[in-house]
């Protein structure tokens, strides 16, 4: 089985939380699935929500329901290849940014300037595998990676993030049917035990990073759904190996 790998980094980015918006704008510790699939449709030159509202919207105003848009060009394209994230650091550091806001359609504030406060990640970089079904979708993501084709400019959840993508090759995987660690994020649900290495000679700093993320969009209205992640480098062990594969001297996960 082959993979296409990229490194995507930036100095700042953002994944806006849905839940909490009061006061200020909180990201996902990382990035997730939905997010990425949109930076893979923007190197593709696909429809995103806007064009999606903007079809929907004209539907509605024209009583025609039955070409009503699902879900967003990219996200209908794009949902079904399975991807692999290794972050460099179990967080990132974050800092709360404000700057205003003053286009008349933004705020109905006095005055119709909106202070915005946001968190930001700083220096974020992951590790990206996209595994290669043979499917005309991921042919053609490996030869916009390779070819440098992009038809879009990809960037961290908001265009004031611009993303870095470097080190872009295809790689092959190995299946596995058993090992010790996982050094990519998996689902929490697929760990049976965590176990840390009781060696004394061991020196490694052992960490573990938990949270729900965005694994995919509800069909009714676009919103998140959400699955626990796990990134650790604990011993562990998995109760199945679908979709986990070797990849020289590490073994990653698929979603």
């Amino acid at each position: 089985m082959q993979a296409l790998k990229f490194n995507l980094s930036g100095k700042t980015a953002i994944f806006k939380r849905p839940d909490v918006n009061v006061h200020c704008y909180f990201t996902y510790s990382h990035i997730h699935k939905p997010v990425l699939l949109g930076i893979l449709g923007a190197i593709c030159g696909f429809r995103g929500y806007n064009q999606q509202k903007v079809h929907n919207d004209k539907c509605l105003s024209e009583k025609r329901p039955l070409e009503i848009i699902d879900y967003p060009e990219f996200y209908e394209k794009l949902k079904d290849i399975k991807i692999s994230i290794i972050p460099k650091e179990p967080t990132f550091s974050t800092k709360k940014q404000k700057f205003n806001n003053s286009v008349g359609y933004a705020c109905k504030e006095e005055g119709g300037n909106l202070i915005v406060t946001e968190q930001w990640l700083e220096n974020p970089s992951w590790k990206i595998f996209i595994l290669l079904d043979g499917s005309e979708v991921t042919e053609n993501l490996k030869q916009r990676f390779l070819n440098r084709e992009f038809v879009f400019i990809p960037y961290l959840g908001k265009n004031d993030h611009f993303a870095d993508i470097t080190e872009i090759e295809v790689v092959n995987l190995l299946e596995i049917q058993d090992c010790s660690k996982i050094d990519s994020m998996i689902f929490a649900d697929k760990i049976v035990k965590t176990k840390q290495n009781q060696d004394n000679e061991d020196e490694t700093e052992y960490f573990k990073y938990s949270e729900s993320l965005p694994i995919a969009l509800d069909k009714e209205d676009n919103q998140y759904v959400l699955r626990k992640f796990v990134y650790t480098n604990y011993n562990i062990e998995v109760n199945n190996f679908e979709y986990i594969y070797s990849y020289q001297d590490k073994n990653i996960a698929f979603f």
